[in-house]
């Protein structure tokens, strides 16, 4: 079979980056599982005394692609910490910040970024400083250079996550960047584990090497008008809201992307549908979703033209083979692990849509409307709000070349490492 994702040699048709972002993302998923593995302890460290607060809020935030990587996994580590998580994008908490943090209660801010270097990233955190009297950062980003990583490299209340240099992608959307940081966060509060890691990888290789090219292309060649991504789980409707977005980028605009629950879906976002429409509806692994997945599907099927409505799911049950993306070895998996091969699947139609269109996925705004690091924006000062962000470690200057696991600093900043060092680490009152 040939693969659908070759990337040995230049493409020509401006869609290198994209290419080989999409087809690395198993090997960088597998690379983050052994860096957190090794850095594990120190994550601990700081983590642990956070997470024993009974009144701990966890509010993951992002822009964009970041704030979708919130909403796929928040449902997931709500399960796992017991605690209260919320999805709160940068852009809500910088236009509104007394709304995003209307409890004054211990907030451990977890931050998405591919780059760190969009203006609301570092506003929100300083926001969230401002207006709450104790708040912890954890930073998942991909550049160690950009103003995110930067800036709370040295703040004591602080853990900065960095992904491999890999998963900076340099095409245009976020691909690797979005699940490497999805599976950089769910190993860090525990509710993914290495294997969880295999199975998701083995998963996406069956995607990477032209397992779903053949329905895919069948797929694309109705020439769809506007594309429809339903997924009822709170992991599912997050990836739903992300593949819409992919198509969007991918396309330039030039084919209509939309987003909503199963349930949410009939209550007016149904108008959408016309005879040029196709949708996916991401299938949740919970039994009890599930019904409502399968519910629409059967709906949708009645209503618009055979081959034109798609479930992708770890499972045939209740389903018919025909016009089921299959995704193997996941029927037991959580819907937020499930995610992570099921976006491959959006990643894949929206490329394929861009280079039908004649567009270039690497930079398909080439006039620069809009852009891979958002600019233009104004982050205006917050009246009444306290001082920012916590002042540096003492000592910590003296100690930045070691790094947690003892590989050495290239290490340390290529891979998934805690971007801290030992020494004084502060409780959980520290803000």
């Amino acid at each position: 079979m040939t693969t659908s994702l070759p990337h040995a040699s230049p493409r020509g048709d401006g869609a290198d980056h994209t290419v080989a972002e999409i087809a690395q993302q198993p090997a960088v998923w597998r690379e983050i599982g052994a860096d957190l593995t090794a850095a594990r302890a120190e994550l601990d460290a700081f983590l642990g005394p956070l997470l024993a607060e009974r009144e701990l809020r966890i509010v993951l935030t992002g822009a964009g692609t970041s704030a979708f990587a919130g909403e796929v996994v928040r449902a997931a580590l709500a399960r796992t910490t017991g605690r209260r998580v919320d999805a709160v994008s940068t852009t809500d908490i910088v236009a509104d910040p007394r709304a995003a943090f209307p409890d004054d209660v211990p907030t451990l801010l977890v931050s998405f970024a591919r780059s760190g270097d969009s203006p609301e990233s570092v506003a929100a955190t300083r926001l969230a400083e401002q207006v709450l009297h104790r708040v912890h950062h954890l930073v998942l980003t991909c550049n160690s250079e950009g103003q995110l990583a930067r800036t709370h490299r040295e703040n004591a209340a602080s853990q900065v996550l960095l992904m491999p240099a890999a998963a900076n992608d340099r095409g245009f959307a976020m691909t690797s960047s979005f699940t490497g940081m999805l599976v950089a966060c769910l190993l860090a509060f525990g509710a993914l584990d290495t294997g969880g890691v295999e199975a998701a990888a083995a998963a996406a290789e069956h995607l990477t090497a032209g397992g779903l090219d053949q329905d895919i292309d069948t797929l694309l060649a109705r020439r769809p008008e506007r594309m429809v991504y339903l997924g009822s789980s709170s992991a599912l409707k997050g990836l739903a809201h992300e593949s819409a977005l992919k198509l969007l980028e991918l396309t330039g605009g030039a084919l209509v992307a939309s987003a909503e629950s199963a349930l949410g879906f009939r209550h007016g976002p149904k108008s959408v549908l016309t005879a040029r429409t196709a949708v996916l509806v991401y299938v949740s692994n919970d039994p009890y979703t599930r019904r409502y997945d399968l519910d629409i599907l059967a709906e949708l099927r009645a209503d618009l033209a055979p081959g034109s409505v798609v479930a992708v799911t770890a499972s045939l049950d209740g389903l018919p083979e025909d016009g089921s993306w299959l995704l193997p070895g996941l029927a037991g998996a959580d819907d937020a692990t499930l995610a992570l091969p099921a976006v491959l699947t959006a990643q894949l139609i929206a490329l394929r849509s861009s280079l039908a269109h004649g567009i270039r996925p690497d930079n398909p705004f080439p006039s620069g409307e809009v852009n891979r690091v958002v600019r233009g924006v104004t982050v205006h000062p917050l009246p009444g709000g306290r001082d920012g962000l916590a002042s540096p470690r003492p000592g910590k200057a003296e100690r930045r070349n070691n790094d947690v696991s003892g590989c050495g600093r290239r290490r340390h900043q290529d891979g998934l490492l805690p971007d801290r060092q030992h020494g004084h680490r502060p409780g959980p009152g520290a803000g």
